[in-house]
């Protein structure tokens, strides 16, 4: 016997509505009945995935105590390098500065701007950080070279480096301290 989905076999015409996937009519094993043979055509129902724990916070990873806000340099030409603080670095640090102000059209100043350079990025690796960045910005006929050591946890800036950037021709210098390490600058006339 041929029996559709959702329809008892039909007992008055014996036709078959073929419109549906036909099923069949299968002795159970209780007592002789008929029951319907089905297979689904589509795939069980799985269970929910399980619900993610509750995480705890996140914990705080700011710096605290860090006084130096940070550098901003805005309407302005300005370039930067990554050196390895290693004892060749300063002469690295030199000949990409030198190059940029030559780009930018400074032509004038190379010597004394080697010079600090030099002496900034010296200072830096003196630090004893495992990287120097060194920064450069030119405004009004003036170069900022910018150096920054890496090393955590210095106590108190070193001011002796000043009295060398001033002999080079530092119009104006400076460093501070922070948690991230020291930052020394220097003004040039160009």
């Amino acid at each position: 016997m041929i029996a559709v989905h959702g329809s008892a076999p039909s007992k008055v015409t014996g036709t078959v509505d073929l419109s549906i996937a036909p099923l069949r009519w299968v002795p159970a094993p209780i007592l002789g009945a008929l029951v319907l043979d089905h297979t689904p055509d589509y795939p069980p129902k799985s269970p929910p995935p399980p619900k993610r724990p509750v995480q705890p916070p996140r914990p705080e990873t700011r710096l605290e105590g860090t006084a130096r806000t940070r550098m901003l340099v805005r309407n302005r030409r300005s370039a930067n390098w990554s050196l390895e603080a290693a004892a060749w670095s300063p002469k690295k640090a030199c000949g990409n500065v030198v190059r940029q102000l030559h780009d930018w059209g400074y032509r004038e100043a190379d010597q004394a701007a080697g010079d600090l350079t030099e002496a900034l990025v010296r200072a830096a690796v003196a630090d004893g950080g495992r990287r120097v960045s060194l920064h450069l910005a030119d405004q009004n006929r003036q170069a900022l070279i910018v150096a920054l050591s890496h090393r955590p946890g210095l106590t108190v800036a070193d001011t002796a480096v000043l009295a060398e950037l001033t002999g080079l021709g530092a119009v104006s210098c400076g460093t501070d301290t922070a948690e991230d390490g020291r930052r020394m600058w220097a003004v040039l006339d160009l």
